[in-house]
């Protein structure tokens, strides 16, 4: 007889998440971070790990994201669902049928307005010889067909439902090999159905993400302090006008909301750590006018931020 343990040797491990403040991703080689674009999440991460890559099927809730693949892997990102509101993904967003591929040490940003079903597959050691679009530098995005999107789900849904049926424990590595073959087969597929579009040169140039990442680095660095577009432009070597059109595109927000946005949820994430004071934390992320401070924090949360650190204390 297989026990348990045998029978479940391949089954897809699941994590959900209720609360924001306690949500992290399960994603093996991927540096991520996110800011919450919503108080309450019912968020899940189904993950599958097979030899040489892992599978994921995400729910995932309004947020913004940015995220980096480590290095000697290939990522493959897609949707799971048919909704009206596309993701925004590197300053792009367009209903249509796409993948999105990165290499080792490539990063990406994502603004996801509603929540969303998100498949995606990390190969390790990265894939090579294969004819996938080269991708080294930040993830890129590209116009598939439907049904090439199609098969790609379906083998997803296919691979996640037979490894949560009980296995013989002799047959997983074949059976491990078999659902990675296939795989690489859908990914094969969604690629050679790749079409021109113009749309895409926008989110895979070079260029523009790498004047993002400057300004997301430099922005990082100074949360603390008062942010000046004049400043900010000067120090990058950009007009003001560049500055707001990239972080516009690549945030969904102006400068000014998306900073406020960040350093409440920096905040937040102090004050659930049991920070000192609520007053220490707030000045320490800029935020010197303590009324309107509180008030913004309560819109945003829903309860205040002595509340927050109340909780923070008793965990």
């Amino acid at each position: 007889m297989t026990s348990s343990n045998e029978a479940s040797a391949l089954a897809p491990k699941i994590f959900r998440f209720a609360d924001v403040d306690e949500f992290r991703s399960s994603i093996r080689g991927l540096d991520y971070a996110f800011t919450p674009l919503v108080r309450r999440i019912a968020a899940e991460q189904a993950i599958l790990r097979l030899p040489g890559c892992d599978v994921h099927v995400t729910r995932t809730f309004p947020r913004i994201v940015d995220a980096q693949l480590a290095s000697d892997c290939t990522g493959i990102g897609f949707a799971m669902d048919d909704l009206e509101v596309p993701i925004r993904f590197n300053g792009a967003q367009r209903d249509r049928a796409v993948v999105v591929i990165g290499e080792g040490g490539a990063a990406y940003n994502t603004i996801e307005e509603v929540a969303r079903v998100i498949g995606s597959i990390v190969f390790r050691p990265q894939v090579k010889d294969r004819g996938w679009p080269d991708a080294r530098s930040h993830f890129k995005i590209f116009e598939t067909s439907t049904a090439a999107l199609q098969r790609l789900r379906q083998t997803v849904t296919a691979v996640m439902a037979a490894a949560s049926e009980p296995i013989d424990p002799a047959e997983v590595p074949m059976q491990a090999a078999a659902m990675k073959e296939s795989l690489l087969s859908a990914v094969d597929a969604a690629i050679a159905d790749i079409r021109p579009a113009r749309w895409t040169l926008w989110p895979n140039d070079e260029r523009n993400f790498r004047i993002f990442q400057q300004i997301r680095a430099l922005l990082s660095d100074d949360l603390a302090q008062p942010i000046y577009s004049e400043e900010v432009a000067r120090r990058l070597g950009l007009s003001v006008r560049t500055l707001h059109d990239v972080i516009r595109r690549y945030r969904g927000m102006s400068l000014h909301r998306y900073l406020r946005l960040r350093r409440l949820w920096l905040v937040r994430q102090r004050l659930l750590a049991g920070a000192d004071s609520v007053k220490a934390v707030a000045l320490a992320f800029g935020f010197w006018h303590l009324s309107d401070f509180s008030g913004s924090y309560r819109d945003q949360f829903g309860e205040t931020p002595s509340e927050t650190l109340e909780r923070g204390r008793r965990r």
